[in-house]
Parts: structure tokens; C-alpha cells; sequence
């Protein structure tokens, strides 16, 4: 019988980016197709409004943009992640965040129709006699992609957590002493495929502030904490780890080599071979806990 997991996760990371970007690449591809279908029998098939290659340039232009314009909503929705504690508050910033959505969207859009016409059809093109109006049709179907996105995004990022594994600091129990330190936790819960285990905090080699989470590295893994990399400091043995930039803290333990660069920066090497950027200001701190240690020792 195969002892293989039935995915694998590290392996999955190395084709994270790719698999991500393919993804938005098809699913537009998809539906400028599909649209550009329906489009081309409305309005060039049954009412002869278009030539047969219009509607194929208002969706594929439209696709271009949207696609462009989704690394903006990853963002947003990084920053202002809904939840059940704050999906009031976050739900009218995203509202907001439609409109220079649509914005540049349409805008975009239009330009890359004009070029569009001028050199396949040399035509002009026209958006609309009532510009606040076509606007605000444009408005409705981007309002509506934009939380479509969001939804998407969302749903991947929990079925990744999922997959992932997710850390979380131990709760005090309701009754009785903490079996342990609750300020300073020497472990941290990890919940993975419905599965709970516990990791030694001196097994950390690094922590990465990641959006609203802070990952914990571990033996090659990543298993992220929702927290600010500022409130877990606080809580790590400060003998043990060290803040080497505003979105890294290294456990000296895993330290292998501190590399001056000519910027005044260094780069950290750690045991695994991975390198970690380390910015001036906490390289100072770094060499004075080492003493007189040469930096690329």
C-alpha cells in the first residue's frame, strides 16, 4: 500500500504562481469567448448591428483589462480580508473600491478599442452618445465581477490554508492553570486536513509578515498566524529570535552566514540554503548581539 500523501503540498508551492496566474488566464479566456459568442450572434448574426469582428474586439479588450486589474483585488482583498468580525466595515471599502475599479476598467478599455479600430477596421470608436449612462450599465457588470473575484480568491485561500496547515496560538483553558506560558507559548497549534499537532516555537527558523498573517517557516513548510508581525515578537523568546527587517524575524538557532552588501543591507543565509533580507538598521542590532563576530562568518 502507498504511504504517498494524496497531495502534495511542497510540491504544489513550487507551482503555486504558475498554476495561479493560469487560472485567471483561462477562466478570461473562457469568457471572452463565451460572450464574445453570444455578442456576435446579437448583434452581427440576427440584427447585422456589427461587423463580425466587433464584438470579438469589445470582449477581448474588455478580458485584457479585467485580467490586468486582478492583481489590484488580490491586494484589496488582502488588506481588507471579509470576515465574520468585520465584513460590515470591509464590505463598504470594497463597495467603494469598485468604483476605480470600474473606472479603470472602462477607461482602459476604451483606449484599447480605439487603437483596436483604427488598425483592424480603420473606424473610430464611440462608447456612447450618454456617457453616464453606458457608465453605469458598465458600473452593474463590474460591481458584480469584482465580488465574483473576491469570492474566488477568498474560497482559494481558505481550501489553501486548509491544504497548508494553519497555526494559531494556544488558548488559555476555560478552567484550571495554562499548561504552559500563554504570553511567552513554547508551542503553537497547527490545524491541517481536520487534523490538529503541535510545533515547538524553538523549531521556527523564520517568520514572514504575509498581509494579515505572519507565516511561520518549519522545516520547509510555511504554516501561517493570524497576527501582526509586531504582536508576535512580543511573544518569542528574545535570546532565540531576532527582528532582521519589518517583515522578518530569523531564529538564530537556524542562522548559517550574514552577507554585507554594499547598500549597508545584508543578506541571511539560513541551514536550509534559503536567503533572508536583512536591512540595515537590524543588521546593526544583529552584529551587536554576535559581538565582534566578522558578519560573514
Amino acid at each position: 500500500m502507498s504511504t504517498q500523501p494524496a497531495f502534495d503540498f511542497a510540491r504544489f508551492q513550487r507551482w503555486r504562481r504558475p498554476f495561479e496566474i493560469g487560472f485567471w488566464v483561462v477562466m478570461m479566456t473562457v469568457n471572452t469567448v463565451f460572450n464574445g459568442v453570444v455578442a456576435w450572434f446579437d448583434d452581427t448574426y440576427r440584427t447585422h448591428r456589427a461587423e463580425n469582428i466587433e464584438p470579438w474586439i469589445w470582449e477581448a479588450t474588455s478580458s485584457l483589462v479585467v485580467l490586468a486589474l486582478v492583481p489590484f483585488v488580490v491586494w484589496a482583498s488582502r488588506r481588507w480580508t471579509l470576515r465574520f468580525g468585520n465584513w460590515r466595515q470591509n464590505l463598504k471599502i470594497h463597495l467603494a473600491l469598485s468604483v476605480p475599479f470600474c473606472l479603470a476598467h472602462v477607461g482602459l478599455m476604451i483606449v484599447l478599442r480605439i487603437v483596436a479600430y483604427r488598425v483592424l477596421l480603420g473606424w473610430q470608436y464611440h462608447f456612447g452618445d450618454d456617457w453616464l449612462r453606458q457608465l453605469g450599465y458598465e458600473y452593474l457588470k463590474d460591481v458584480r465581477t469584482y465580488f465574483l473575484f473576491l469570492g474566488l480568491i477568498g474560497g482559494y485561500r481558505l481550501l489553501v490554508l486548509r491544504l497548508q496547515g494553519e497555526a494559531s496560538l494556544l488558548a488559555e483553558p476555560d478552567e484550571g492553570p495554562p499548561v504552559e506560558p500563554v504570553d511567552r507559548p513554547e508551542r503553537f497549534l497547527v490545524r491541517k486536513l481536520g487534523k490538529e499537532f503541535l510545533v515547538a516555537a524553538r523549531e521556527i527558523e523564520w517568520l514572514q509578515a504575509s498581509g494579515n498573517y505572519v507565516n511561520l517557516h518549519v522545516r520547509g513548510r510555511d504554516y501561517p498566524l493570524r497576527a501582526t508581525m509586531a504582536g508576535i515578537e512580543d511573544r518569542l523568546d528574545p535570546t532565540r529570535f531576532v527582528r532582521v527587517h519589518r517583515s522578518y524575524l530569523v531564529n538564530l538557532d537556524y542562522l548559517a552566514e550574514i552577507e554585507p552588501l554594499d547598500t549597508g543591507d545584508a543578506r541571511l543565509t539560513m541551514r536550509d540554503g534559503a536567503t533572508l533580507p536583512c536591512s540595515r538598521r537590524f543588521r546593526n542590532q544583529l552584529r551587536e548581539r554576535f559581538g565582534d563576530v566578522p558578519v560573514n562568518a
